[in-house]
């Protein structure tokens, strides 16, 4: 299972708005096969699996990190793969969460008699498919927000600059985050005064995000071409989830951090500390409008991860 879920690993900017699936075949002990997700209407992870193995697969236990679809979209059903290929085991980390499934995968390879074990791996498969799981039980994205300031939580110095508080390390970082979303939201603010480009600058990138601006941007903006959008936050998250997109990356300003947060909408904040103090009056903090009026107002998170990267620390805080 560890194989599969590293399997699955590979396909994460590659499968969407599938999920990243990854599934090794076993066959006295030997991984005889093993596949991931391939892109939009290609082979799913069990499928390219046992084609690897080949006649390797009869009598052999299939070890998948979701549950096998049973219904046709743009490819067949992989529990007649698995079935036909002759294997005796399957083994899953946990069941699919769409409501086309949620089980029925599992009853048909039961009812042509193969053996099924759920839960092997489920806690890391549950963190690695995260995004998916969530769009599939709410219909919207998983919301990544991203913040880069000093110790002391400013995004800007006095004079509005902001370019650069974390060191080149972080940056590039940031720039996985992107490549492992399929949308990108900024302000138009922030579009006329740092004008970003909102690409993935990674040497073996094969995707980009959408570029979403909140609100109109000059037509001479290198961020074009882009969703410009004009409206409830709610809104836009029922949009991009009814279009596909599993996973969203707010890398807006202040303001419209501050409304993704004070809204409830965020899942997931990335935050990026630079050993930097800014200190005064007038430097911009991150969460400048966000109203915390008491204690019992507080946000509290869960931290899920601290990082080391370069001269800065990567905080992933749940909330």
């Amino acid at each position: 299972m560890l194989r599969a879920i590293e399997m699955a690993s590979t396909a994460r900017r590659l499968s969407p708005p599938n999920p990243w699936v990854g599934a090794v075949v076993v066959r006295n002990g030997v991984i005889v096969g093993e596949g991931a997700t391939s892109v939009l209407g290609g082979p799913h992870a069990e499928v390219r699996a046992l084609a690897s193995a080949g006649d390797k697969s009869r009598g052999a236990t299939l070890y998948v990190t979701l549950e096998p679809c049973c219904h046709t979209g743009r490819t067949g059903p992989c529990t007649e793969v698995i079935i036909n290929a002759g294997i005796t085991r399957v083994v899953a980390a946990i069941e699919d969460p769409d409501i086309k499934m949620r089980g029925l995968g599992f009853n048909a390879l039961r009812v042509a008699g193969i053996e099924v074990e759920i839960g092997d791996g489920a806690s890391q498969v549950k963190k690695q498919l995260a995004p998916y799981i969530w769009h599939r039980q709410t219909g919207r994205p998983f919301v990544v927000v991203k913040v880069a300031a000093t110790l002391d939580g400013r995004v800007a110095t006095a004079d509005g600059s902001s370019k650069w508080i974390t060191s080149a390390a972080a940056r590039e970082n940031g720039h996985h985050l992107r490549a492992d979303s399929q949308a990108i939201v900024v302000g138009a603010a922030t579009v006329r005064s740092d004008d970003p480009a909102l690409t993935a600058r990674l040497a073996d990138r094969t995707y980009e995000p959408r570029r979403v601006v909140l609100g109109r941007v000059p037509e001479t903006a290198q961020v074009h071409p882009c969703d410009e959008f004009e409206g409830e936050l709610t809104d836009l998250l029922d949009q991009l989830g009814k279009e596909g997109v599993l996973q969203v990356l707010v890398e807006g300003g202040p303001t419209v951090v501050s409304a993704f947060i004070e809204q409830g909408l965020v899942n997931l904040v990335v935050w990026y500390v630079a050993a930097a103090l800014a200190g005064g009056r007038d430097g911009r903090a991150a969460l400048s409008e966000v109203s915390t009026p008491t204690m019992e107002a507080l946000r509290r998170g869960k931290f899920l991860d601290v990082e080391r990267i370069g001269e800065d620390i990567r905080i992933d805080l749940e909330v």
